[in-house]
């Protein structure tokens, strides 16, 4: 018995929701490609690891849930911007990676600005940031962002203290200027522990797939430790304001760190369905007289698989 067109879409949609569990799969394995030891050492550290099927259930419901997020932004022109701050390794580009997996890039962007230029530092310190900021109808991810000064460049030495100083005065300010100009300001800290990062270091040497993330400055982050403990503890207590406070998210388990920021951002937003007009394929236009061009066969990228 030939397939009804129900019967076609039930079949098409079963495969694009396994597609989806593939994908996911993809991303979860992607962080486990490790030396046996390694990866042994990390399941005993992690006896109570969230099962990988509740895992990838919740997160594609909350993955539907900022689709809505979306759809609502772009609907009512809110401005949106998450700034995502944290330890070296701490699954900040985990959970920006969830989240944008699913959503329109012309919507939601991230945002990754390498070190300033010569000419940057020269600049008010804020300016280089400030183009980046949302228009109406867009959400701007910050991985890693002004912060940078009250963290990294103080205790490596890039800026002075009457700089850091200076910002930690101004950065209130500023972050009332944004929201005061209709910009919604969330700030997240991801927060592993000095074991915790040791064993993902560690991870990250042994994975040849992401030996890239190791830098010079992110090993010099194990040695001053402490270091960034104090300076993000200064910050934190100067620049969590009523307008833009801090969100500390516990991210020993990567899994749920990222559920959870999910979740939370979802709950800080009050966003609603927006009208959609109903969607209608068009019928195909055929012409009699069209033929189809033969296209060379170089033109063709080799069928390998």
């Amino acid at each position: 018995m030939p397939k009804t067109q129900d019967t076609i879409a039930q079949d098409w949609l079963a495969e694009e929701l396994a597609e989806i569990l593939d994908e996911d799969y993809e991303l979860e394995i992607e962080d486990a490609t490790l030396s046996r030891e390694i990866s042994r050492l990390y399941k005993d550290k992690h006896p109570d690891a969230l099962d990988r099927r509740v895992y990838l259930s919740e997160l594609i419901r909350l993955q539907s849930e900022l689709i809505k997020l979306q759809d609502w932004v772009q609907h009512s022109k809110e401005k949106v911007v998450v700034l995502f701050e944290g330890r070296d390794s701490a699954g900040k580009g985990g959970v920006i990676k969830r989240i944008t997996q699913r959503l329109n890039p012309r919507v939601v962007r991230t945002v990754a600005l390498p070190a300033p230029s010569d000419r940057e530092k020269t600049q008010w310190y804020f300016q280089r940031y400030v183009p980046h900021l949302p228009a109406g109808g867009e959400i701007v991810l910050f991985d890693r962002s002004w912060y940078n000064r009250a963290g990294v460049e103080r205790v490596m030495g890039f800026a002075t203290e009457d700089q850091v100083e200076q910002f930690l005065n101004d950065t209130p300010e500023f972050e009332r200027m944004l929201v005061r100009s209709g910009i919604r300001v969330v700030k997240y800290w991801f927060s592993i522990t000095d074991q915790e990062q040791q064993m993902r270091f560690l991870m990250r040497i042994h994975d040849p797939m992401k030996q890239w993330k190791l830098s010079p400055m992110d090993l010099q982050s194990r040695v001053r430790w402490e270091q960034y403990t104090k300076a993000k503890e200064e910050m934190m207590a100067r620049t969590n304001i009523p307008e833009a406070p801090w969100y500390i998210v516990e991210g020993n388990d990567k899994k749920r760190a990222r559920l959870n920021c999910i979740a939370h951002l979802l709950d800080l937003i009050p966003y609603e369905p927006v009208p959609h007009e109903e969607i209608h394929l068009p019928e195909r236009v055929f012409n009699p007289d069209y033929e189809r061009a033969v296209l060379p066969p170089e033109l063709y990228v080799p069928g390998r698989y």
